[in-house]
């Protein structure tokens, strides 16, 4: 299975691949050494993960300092 090089892919992919990783691991079935290979990727995905949620909290906070005094409401979506 090709992998998209980390720094290209979205949160949902990296994600995706994690939990990929998780049930691997889960499962038991898989040798020590792919194990660790997994465990490896698996930490290098959580670390990317997590740098894509504090870009996006950081820029939610940009937007809103920006304007400070916009109404907040909730998302009503289309109905």
């Amino acid at each position: 299975m090709a992998r998209k090089p980390a720094s290209s892919q979205d949160f949902e992919t990296t994600l995706a691949q994690l939990e990929s990783i998780v049930s691997r691991l889960e499962s038991g079935e898989l040798p020590l050494e792919e194990s660790l290979k997994e465990f490896e990727q698996g930490v290098k995905l959580a670390q990317l993960g997590q740098e894509r949620l504090q870009q996006a909290e950081q820029r939610i906070q940009i937007l809103l300092q920006k304007n400070e005094h916009a109404p907040l409401s909730d998302y009503e979506g289309n109905q």
